[in-house]
C-alpha cells in the first residue's frame, strides 16, 4: 500500500495540489466567461463572480482543513523528536498556534469575498498571509535549531529561501497596494475587474497582483518542504473501553454484577 508506505507525506502533497488547483480552476474560469482580465488578476478576483465564487470558496475550506491537519501533524513530529528541549517545544506550540490562525484566515477568504465584505475579506488575507509567513518564520527557526542532529543543513537553507521569498512578496504587494489605493489614481478601485493598460496606476496594479501570486506559491513552496519529513511518522488511534455497553449503566451497579459473576454467585 503506497500509502503506508509513504508515511504521511501525501497530506503536504494533497495540500499542495488542491491548493494550487483550487487558484488555476478558478482563474481559468474568471476567464472563459470574461469575468476577470486575462493577464494577473488578483487571486480573490477569480473567485468573486458566480459560478466560480461557490466553487472557489468550497475548494478553499478544504485547503485550510488540509492545512490544519497538516500544521498538526508538523507539531506532533517536532514534539515527539524534542521531548526535552523547552525552547523548542515553546516554539513549536507557537507555531501551530499560528498556522491555525492562518488557516481561520483562509476560511473567512473563501466565505467572505472581496465585492460583499471587503473588510474581513481583508482581515482574513492578513490572517493567513501575514500570520501565515509568521508560521513560515517560526518553523525555518526550528529547523535551524534541530539541525544538524534532527535537520539537514540543506533543508534549512531551502525554508530560509522560501521563507524570504515570502516576505519580499509580502513587502511588494504592501507597497505596491498603498500605492494603488492612495487615491492618486481614483476611488472604487478596490471593486475594479478590468483594466485598460493604458490606465493610470495599472503598473502598480500588475505589481501588485504579480506580488499576490508570488506569496501563494511561496506557501505552497514551504510545505513541500515537508514532504521528505512526513515519510519518517505515522499517525495512529488507541480506542479504550470505558464499559462493556454502549447504554449508560450505575457504575456501582456494573462493578456488583461483576463481582458475583467472578465469584460464580448468581
Amino acid at each position: 500500500m503506497w500509502w503506508f508506505q509513504q508515511g504521511l507525506s501525501f497530506l503536504p502533497v494533497a495540500l499542495v495540489v488542491w491548493s494550487a488547483a483550487s487558484f488555476v480552476f478558478s482563474y481559468i474560469t474568471a476567464i472563459i466567461l470574461h469575468h476577470v482580465d486575462p493577464l494577473v488578476p488578483y487571486i480573490s478576483d477569480t473567485g468573486t463572480t458566480p459560478p466560480e465564487r461557490c466553487l472557489f470558496g468550497i475548494m478553499l475550506n478544504i485547503s485550510a482543513f488540509l492545512g490544519m491537519a497538516t500544521m498538526y501533524v508538523r507539531y506532533k513530529q517536532v514534539y515527539a523528536l524534542n521531548p526535552e528541549r523547552p525552547r523548542i517545544l515553546r516554539l513549536n506550540k507557537i507555531g501551530l498556534t499560528l498556522g491555525l490562525l492562518s488557516c481561520f484566515g483562509l476560511c473567512i477568504i473563501a466565505n467572505f469575498q472581496k465585492c460583499i465584505l471587503y473588510y474581513i475579506h481583508v482581515l482574513g488575507a492578513c490572517l493567513t498571509f501575514g500570520v501565515g509567513a509568521i508560521y513560515m518564520l517560526v518553523q525555518t527557526v526550528l529547523s535551524y535549531l534541530m539541525q544538524p542532529e534532527l535537520h539537514s543543513k540543506d533543508i534549512f537553507w531551502i525554508r530560509l529561501s522560501v521563507s524570504l521569498w515570502c516576505w519580499s512578496s509580502i513587502v511588494s504587494m504592501f507597497v505596491s497596494s498603498v500605492v494603488l489605493y492612495s487615491g492618486l489614481y481614483g476611488t472604487n478601485l478596490v471593486q475594479k475587474l478590468h483594466w485598460d493598460p493604458q490606465e493610470k496606476g495599472y503598473t502598480a496594479h500588475i505589481i501588485s497582483t504579480v506580488s499576490e501570486w508570488s506569496l501563494a506559491f511561496s506557501f505552497l513552496s514551504f510545505f513541500l518542504t515537508y514532504i521528505q519529513d512526513f515519510q519518517k511518522i505515522s499517525l495512529r488511534t488507541a480506542v479504550s473501553l470505558h464499559g462493556r455497553t454502549l447504554h449508560n449503566t450505575p457504575p456501582s451497579f456494573g462493578a456488583e454484577e461483576q463481582t458475583l459473576l467472578v465469584a460464580g454467585s448468581i
